[in-house]
């Protein structure tokens, strides 16, 4: 029997993907919010404000209620962290333990610092939770539209049913990996989006290589530190998940946390550049859960600290990095379980 996919989210990543899963021959119904752009979709068969230049297959529908994608066998929901437990709820009558529910958010909710997959648990409850999965890893939304070679990696408790994803969802343009490690892949999708921002400052104070490789490497020994308190292998933020979305988001012009961190070191307040555009930059939110996670943990995180201070604080950008770079001197390594962890 052909699989029957919905995609909750008409942004540009989700319309990426439901325009992926078309050409690949699967029936796709695609969620969109907004009742304007549903509007021009349905006329026009393109996402003109998220998505432009790229028509729909025939096999995508559109859909304004959610309900009309009960009929599905998979769900990949593609919503900013912020709105994900709503839409949970909300799908929450019509999920039973038969369905795949795939996130593709790479954020952190706000306020009880909890990835995607334990806020899907703790909506959907024991007795109707579906088989959950995580995908993420470096993937521009217009790349995957346009048919750029893409690798990311999907997540799941249930290794089966990962490898069932990543057989339906994998193309010639779209490598899909596995792994069972959904913490990790969950957090490091999240947390490079912060070192992110940071690079985006230094971009905007015309720093050169030096400091981006710098960011990147201090970076990912930050997301580590974190992962591996809270349960996550440390092998996966040297993947896919981990390094690989974290130089995309750190070097490429498509990157919305990069733009934003760009903005920000031009002297652009965090209210002026979020009242000029509808795209979300997740790693606004995901600053205050990382910066708020790692106290609660006891971990040193002082890019995510610092850039916390700038967005929360209105601590000037030049201050935060001469912190960073004065701090008190240490080893680059630490040993955790036998094996050399950067400090």
């Amino acid at each position: 029997m052909k699989k029957r996919i919905g995609v909750v989210g008409g942004g540009s990543w989700g319309s990426a993907f439901a325009l992926h899963l078309g050409r690949l021959n699967i029936p796709t119904k695609i969620w969109i919010r907004e009742s304007d752009i549903l509007r021009k979709t349905v006329l026009s068969r393109e996402n003109a404000v998220f998505l432009p230049g790229f028509i729909f297959p025939e096999n995508v529908s559109f859909h304004h209620k959610l309900e009309e994608l009960a009929d599905t066998d998979i769900l990949f929901i593609a919503v900013p962290s912020q709105f994900c437990r709503e839409i949970y709820r909300r799908i929450a009558p019509f999920i039973s333990s038969g369905h795949i529910v795939i996130s593709l958010t790479k954020g952190i909710e706000e306020n009880t610092f909890k990835c995607m997959s334990d806020v899907m648990k703790e909506v959907f409850g024991a007795s109707a939770l579906p088989q959950i999965g995580v995908l993420s890893g470096p993937s521009f939304a217009y790349e995957v539209a346009d048919q750029h070679p893409t690798a990311v990696v999907l997540a799941s408790d249930s290794i089966d049913i990962a490898r069932k994803a990543q057989h339906l969802i994998s193309s010639h343009y779209f490598r899909v990996y596995t792994t069972e490690d959904i913490r990790g892949v969950e957090l490091a999708g999240a947390l490079k989006n912060v070192i992110a921002i940071a690079a985006g400052i230094s971009n905007a104070f015309e720093f050169g290589s030096n400091t981006l490789a710098a960011l990147i490497t201090r970076g990912i020994a930050e997301m580590k530190r974190l992962g591996i308190k809270l349960g996550a292998s440390p092998e996966t933020f040297s993947g896919l998940a981990g390094i690989g979305d974290l130089v995309l988001t750190c070097t490429g012009q498509l990157s919305r946390n990069r733009s934003l961190g760009f903005k920000l070191g031009k002297g652009k307040s965090l209210a002026e550049i979020t009242a000029s555009t509808k795209q979300v930059a997740e790693g606004v939110t995901t600053t205050l859960s990382a910066y708020h996670l790692a106290r609660r943990e006891k971990v040193e995180m002082p890019i995510c600290e610092q850039i916390y201070r700038v967005l929360y604080k209105k601590k000037k950008p030049k201050t935060a990095l001469k912190e960073l770079m004065t701090r008190k001197l240490k080893d680059e390594y630490f040993i955790h379980e036998g094996e050399k962890i950067c400090d």
